[in-house]
């Protein structure tokens, strides 16, 4: 069964989007970890909202913080410490799509960051999207996860820069899954379509 866990590299970059294709693509559970923010709508919602199979599972977060801030940051404002020995993979005989929060090296707390929650085990999808220093921040999220052993796919999300893109590919020299386009509009019909699209490069991750 696939493990797959999205990062980006940066905020906003699309992870949540990429996270609900690859979760319809197999049919996958789906696990955010850490959620800041936006609890009501949070992007397991999202995720809940946008995938149209029936077997998916969405797991409930281990720690689901008020404040859309770096989590070590909003756990400060409710009080609470990010313990690593609590963030618990859910236990599923399923494939399961872990997304994570903001960039590779956000802080969980003063020692800890995304990248400790990583497993060895996790093939690891990283979400790029152009903008101006995206080259570098595609470079440093890959190389990071490159050089502590992981593997490392990346997608790319938004309108096509080739020139960039090729730099990207070419320096990094990991397997490219494709390109989620800049839609109108993500809806249930969108993300299947890109489900379809990506389904073989996914189950041969």
């Amino acid at each position: 069964m696939q493990q797959i866990f999205v990062t980006g590299i940066s905020t906003e970059v699309g992870k949540t989007i990429a996270s609900a294709i690859f979760t319809e693509a197999l049919e996958a559970d789906y696990w955010k970890p850490i959620q800041a923010g936006d609890l009501d709508t949070s992007d397991s919602h999202k995720v809940a909202s946008l995938i149209s199979n029936t077997t998916t599972e969405i797991h409930k977060s281990s720690y689901e913080l008020n404040t859309p801030m770096s989590p070590h940051a909003a756990a400060d404002i409710d009080g609470v410490h990010i313990d690593l020995r609590k963030i618990v993979p859910p236990k599923t005989e399923n494939h399961l799509v872990i997304e994570g929060a903001g960039g590779l090296l956000v802080p969980l707390n003063n020692d800890d960051t995304i990248l400790d929650i990583i497993m060895p085990n996790y093939k690891v999808v990283v979400v790029s999207r152009h903008y101006l220093g995206s080259i570098n921040h595609t470079l440093l999220t890959v190389n990071w996860l490159t050089q502590k052993g992981y593997d490392v796919s990346l997608i790319f999300s938004g309108d096509e820069n080739p020139t960039t893109e090729e730099i990207i590919l070419h320096k990094t020299g990991v397997s490219l899954i494709g390109r989620i386009e800049e839609e109108t509009v993500f809806d249930k019909s969108i993300i299947k379509k890109y489900a379809d699209k990506f389904r073989s490069a996914l189950i041969s991750l």
